[in-house]
């Protein structure tokens, strides 16, 4: 998993729970939190992290996952210069991770290991797609979606559902309100 995952969560970490959180949080995994933008850490890692952080402040590892999910989405899409340029609607931009963002990521990144999008149907006001990820992290997904959502200014209804019990595959079901 790319660093900016890692670092963005620690900012976000911090600005939301304060230094001494952020610390202890990496103090119980003993992690000195030296994450760079570009380099490749263990998945796992973070997992770690969000079970601490859930449990100082009593928040559900899911609801971390979204809240995350959700704050990242501009984070990253700035990391791709460019690409809101290439759609208008939150449906045109979810379109394009699978076809575009991954192989750019892949092409930047050659040992990176996006999670894979397939997409079951999309008309005007629906979109079905499987998030498909071993790293199960289809909480930051739905955040993603949310935070995309927003940065259209769009109201969207989210439903999950998964379909493998251990959230490695997900339905993910849109519509426009």
């Amino acid at each position: 998993m790319k660093g900016i995952i890692f670092s963005e969560f620690l900012e976000l970490v911090e600005d939301t729970f304060g230094l001494e959180v952020c610390q202890e949080m990496l103090d119980e995994n003993l992690d000195e939190g030296s994450y760079t933008s570009a380099g490749t850490y263990d998945h796992k890692d973070l997992v770690k992290l969000i079970v601490s952080l859930s449990k100082l402040t009593n928040i559900s590892i899911e609801d971390l996952q979204q809240v995350y999910g959700k704050s990242v989405f501009t984070s990253l899409l700035k990391s791709m210069p460019g690409l809101e340029v290439n759609s208008s609607t939150t449906f045109e931009f979810i379109n394009q991770v699978e076809e575009y963002i991954h192989i750019e990521v892949k092409k930047l990144y050659s040992d990176a290991k996006p999670p894979q999008f397939v997409f079951v149907s999309l008309s005007e006001s629906e979109m079905v797609l499987d998030y498909i990820s071993a790293r199960c992290f289809s909480h930051v997904c739905f955040g993603l979606i949310q935070g995309c959502a927003e940065y259209y200014n769009e109201k969207i209804d989210i439903q999950m559902n998964p379909i493998q019990e251990d959230g490695s595959q997900v339905r993910f079901t849109l519509k426009m309100l």
